[in-house]
């Protein structure tokens, strides 16, 4: 199952996180989703309307963190991800866990969804 979480807003909307298997062919990674909507629901059928069929919030384990919520607030389609972060891997040298720790940006769900073209 999928873990995710969610955060009610001040104004009453909520910012949904879910952490789902990586779409891509080969990869066995994870994706972090995080969708704006009025309310948790909604914001599963957002995910759903988009091909995400199987997709389910159960319980609150993985909430969205602050920089998470300013992130998806800031973007036009309140819709976006990257690749979730391995939480097996061991920090380096120096300061724990920030010297090797690379963000990766966030992308809009479309490029998530975008099938890159078959090798011919």
């Amino acid at each position: 199952m999928a873990a995710g979480g969610f955060s009610k807003l001040p104004n009453g909307t909520v910012v949904v996180a879910l952490n789902l298997p990586s779409p891509a062919a080969g990869s066995a990674g994870s994706v972090r989703v995080l969708v704006h909507a009025g309310n948790r629901a909604r914001a599963l059928t957002r995910l759903r309307n988009l091909g995400l069929r199987a997709v389910y919030l159960r319980g609150n384990a993985a909430p969205p963190s602050p920089d998470e919520i300013t992130a998806v607030l800031h973007h036009p389609d309140g819709l976006i991800w990257r690749t979730a972060p391995d939480s097996t891997a061991l920090p380096g040298p120096g300061l724990p866990g920030r010297d090797d720790l690379v963000v990766e940006l966030w992308h809009p769900i479309r490029a998530l969804l975008r099938r890159p073209a078959a090798p011919a």
